[in-house]
């Protein structure tokens, strides 16, 4: 699959992906009176403020490649973009990364204020798990499944404590090993449960072949897209990424650019990339996950 193939593709199904979460997206967060429609305001502010949308991608397309009808998969996608979203707005807050730009547009707090910007985000990351619950289009077992992996994920298990590390690590000098626990955790834990509810739409749980294969995907593809967004934090700008750059140096981060030269950091992601495409290649259909791996690894946003 030449490059040219596999961006126009990946992109297109980024994009087709991405408008079937923003269509149920867009139609939560409509409430609201005199004394509380600011909280609505907030979530949508957020949540329907554009982005790849790379993981709710990654639930449908592992859903599709197994055989599922994307469609019972998508309150789970969408469940998986509310957590991303969430975390988006408190990693922007003052006490974390303290940062004014995301996707291009003012943060939540510069925008709402950070009680507002810090409350919509309580709601978005509480609110997934009962989206999560109300998909009727898979089983109960499968619901209660999604909710507990959702948890691991997003909770002290996963997310929270890689958010803990990156705090830590801006005081103090992490050993490779950490910083390899960190990103499967603050950015790699969301991916590969994102693959996991995919699979898991499509009727493939527990230890089936089909799972194995895409947490494994999952996981390589997390540290690669952590990786090339390292890279990009010293080599783009905020005009191109829709988000300040420079931030990893100005917060004292430890990156893999701490560890290792730009080339060698991409020649890495390159490696991760190919390891991911061979654990789906044997699978009918996978062609469309393998150009989303290779897009990713050589993305430029």
């Amino acid at each position: 699959m030449e490059n040219t193939n596999y961006e126009a593709l990946a992109k297109a199904i980024l994009s087709e992906d991405a408008a079937a979460v923003v269509s149920l997206l867009d139609t939560l967060y409509r409430g609201g009176g005199r004394c509380d429609a600011v909280l609505d305001e907030a979530c949508r502010y957020s949540l329907l403020a554009g982005g790849k949308r790379v993981r709710p991608a990654l639930t449908l397309e592992f859903c599709r490649l197994f055989g599922g009808d994307p469609q019972n998969a998508l309150p789970f996608a969408a469940a998986v973009e509310i957590i991303h979203t969430f975390s988006l707005i408190h990693d922007d807050l003052p006490c974390m990364d303290d940062d004014d730009l995301r996707r291009g547009r003012p943060t939540s707090h510069k925008v709402f204020g950070e009680a507002y910007a810090l409350l919509a985000g309580d709601a978005l990351a509480l609110d997934a798990f009962g989206l999560a619950a109300s998909n009727t289009a898979v089983s109960p077992e499968a619901r209660v499944e999604a909710v507990r992996l959702l948890s691991l994920a997003s909770g002290s298990a996963g997310m929270v404590r890689g958010q803990i590390v990156d705090m830590f690590g801006e005081r103090n000098a992490l050993t490779y090993e950490e910083l390899l626990f960190l990103h499967a955790h603050k950015t790699g834990a969301l991916i590969r449960v994102a693959a996991q509810l995919g699979a898991l739409a499509a009727g493939r749980g527990g230890e089936s072949p089909e799972m194995a294969a895409a947490v494994g995907y999952a996981e390589r593809i997390g540290l690669a897209f952590q990786v090339i967004d390292d890279i990009l934090d010293v080599t783009s700008t905020p005009e191109a990424m829709g988000k300040s750059v420079g931030g990893d140096a100005d917060h004292h981060k430890n990156t893999f650019l701490t560890f290792s030269s730009v080339s060698e950091a991409e020649a890495f992601a390159a490696g991760l990339t190919e390891e991911a495409v061979s654990l789906i290649a044997p699978f009918d259909g996978s062609e469309r996950l393998i150009a989303l791996a290779r897009y990713l690894a050589v993305r430029r946003v």
